[in-house]
């Protein structure tokens, strides 16, 4: 491998390192699995992408099979930014905020830029991206888009969906393409084209049509990751659009250069109510009647008991002036941003007459120091992923999946039940108003026991999702991590669908190998690591 690294080094203006600590460092993200890859390369722009995918690609044709994996700031919890060939860094080089248009709100970045940067540039313009998950102070915009990342205000402003516009992707060939919604006309030429671009428009088109009902009946009513977002890439109208299939796509069909995304404008007056709730049956029935309102709040977020208690051993002070024992069975916060003061104050009005129904105890914040003390609260799940008691630590195992938002109430209980059964602590917080509910178990997984509740976890899990009619693949990804999974949560029909998109894109599989296809649990096992720590984040709070 090292004279592939020096035959590079020659033609790239990107840094090449093979050096045994460099790929150490790269063997892990923030999954429990490790697996060390045979270079490092940080790309100085686009062309350096390319020429490194054009050599894999060539020799691929010689059946010499080197695997390329992206990475932005290793913050994935489900295996997809570690690979044993390639490791693409984006974050040295590719960061830049290229274009912001302050009028219309087009953005264009770059993959490699950190969320919280891009969110400091925009608010200085009066915009902001409400996509920004909990991690966005060290994860990438790039990486977040390739996941299709949620964020606490996902109730309201939904994913990356509605908000890419146009991606610029690096092939497998090392060819370049621009991925936008084409109308009918402007389809018929790309299906025209005599190169890989062309190849691939023609059989995407091909295998939607040939497969239309199938696609359209295993369309979930949530936000849901499992595979590849094939439903949305034709319209009724004849128009086409890849870029749905690169978003959520975990660098497994084409390396992002460049992304065009809307924002919204920047609303800081919001309003932020707080109601304790003793069972899930009142929590289903807010949740229920919330959403038959006609103006949605942006935020619907949830935590329990179970939660506050553990916080309040490890940082007694941190409730204190929040809330107070006893501590109620859950927590449920509600938060709107509507333009218009007027409309806050309406929404706000009905909600509170629905709180009352269901809560003993409700508290309203507008200013802004009473909202953020407010938000700790919520925001107090970042001492459970960062405290260990001994060898054991909050693990990502379960927990990102969803269910819709009127089962919401059978997935806690559900939990519940789960954690008894496996002897965990039931410490749960979520977006409850899209059935995103997490569960992080301490384990020590340097143990063979806790090892084995691994797997037993990640199959009940499974289990109780799919009794729910839900994905399990929704917060986060597929990653390696639930690969194995997927052909019991899709028909064998749709399944056969994903893995043919994936050889129209990459026909040698050298994108993020074994990602979403590929890993069986005793592959898991294999390079599941024996420590867990975020040693990596601490430089920042790690939050999920």
């Amino acid at each position: 491998m090292s004279k592939v690294a020096d035959y590079l080094q020659q033609h790239l203006l990107g840094e090449i390192l093979t050096s045994t600590d460099v790929r150490d460092y790269f063997s892990k993200d923030c999954s429990l699995l490790s697996i060390r890859p045979a270079m490092v390369i940080y790309p100085r722009n686009e062309n350096d992408i390319r020429k490194v995918l054009r050599f894999t690609w060539q020799l691929a044709q010689k059946k010499h099979f080197i695997t390329i994996t992206t990475r932005g700031a290793g913050t994935d919890q489900t295996g997809a930014a570690i690979g044993s060939g390639i490791i693409l860094v984006l974050t040295a080089h590719l960061n830049r905020i290229l274009e912001l248009n302050s009028r219309t709100g087009l953005v264009v970045v770059e993959p490699g830029i950190i969320l919280g940067k891009l969110d400091e540039s925009l608010h200085t313009h009066g915009r902001f991206m409400p996509v920004i998950p909990s991690s966005s102070e060290y994860s990438t915009l790039g990486g977040a888009i390739a996941n299709n990342s949620s964020s606490s205000k996902i109730t309201k402003y939904g994913d990356y969906n509605q908000y890419v516009k146009e991606l610029r992707v690096v092939l497998s060939n090392g060819d370049i393409i621009n991925t936008r919604r084409l109308s009918k006309k402007d389809l018929n030429r790309k299906l025209g084209l005599v190169t890989y671009e062309g190849e691939i428009y023609r059989s995407i088109d091909v295998l939607i049509e040939d497969n239309q009902t199938t696609i359209n009946q295993n369309k979930l009513e949530l936000k849901n990751n499992l595979g590849y977002n094939l439903a949305a890439v034709k319209n009724k109208d004849g128009s086409f659009d890849l870029t749905p299939l690169l978003i959520g796509s975990q660098g497994t069909l084409g390396i992002i250069s460049e992304i065009t995304m809307n924002t919204e404008p920047f609303n800081p007056e919001t309003f932020l109510m707080v109601a304790s709730c003793d069972n899930t049956i009142n929590l289903q029935n807010i949740i229920n009647e919330i959403k038959t309102l006609s103006a949605q709040p942006s935020s619907i977020e949830m935590i329990n008991l179970n939660l506050l208690e553990d916080a309040a051993k490890i940082n007694p002070n941190s409730l204190k002036t929040v809330v107070s024992k006893p501590f109620s069975k859950f927590y449920i916060f509600i938060e709107y941003d509507l333009m218009s003061d007027r409309n806050n104050k309406k929404y706000i009005k009905k909600v509170k007459k629905i709180l009352e129904k269901y809560s003993h105890d409700i508290k309203m914040a507008s200013e802004i120091k009473d909202k953020e003390k407010l938000w700790k609260l919520r925001d107090i799940s970042s001492y459970i992923l960062t405290h260990n008691n001994g060898l054991n630590r909050s693990v990502p195992i379960i927990g990102e999946g969803a269910v819709p938002y009127n089962n919401v109430g059978k997935l806690i209980d559900g939990l519940y039940d789960l954690a008894k059964k496996t002897n965990i602590e039931p410490i749960l917080w979520g977006h409850i108003g899209e059935g995103i509910i997490h569960l992080r178990p301490r384990l020590n997984i340097a143990q063979i026991g806790d090892r084995q509740k691994v797997f037993r976890l990640l199959d009940e899990y499974n289990l109780l999702i799919k009794s729910l009619n839900g994905t399990i693949s929704s917060e986060g990804n597929d990653g390696r991590l639930k690969a194995p999974y997927l052909k019991q949560n899709l028909s064998p029909e749709l399944y056969q669908i994903y893995q043919k998109v994936k050889q129209i894109f990459d026909p040698y599989n050298l994108l993020n190998q074994g990602v979403k296809f590929d890993t069986t649990i005793d592959d898991l096992k294999n390079i599941m690591r024996h420590d867990y720590k975020l040693e990596h984040s601490y430089n920042h709070l790690p939050r999920n």
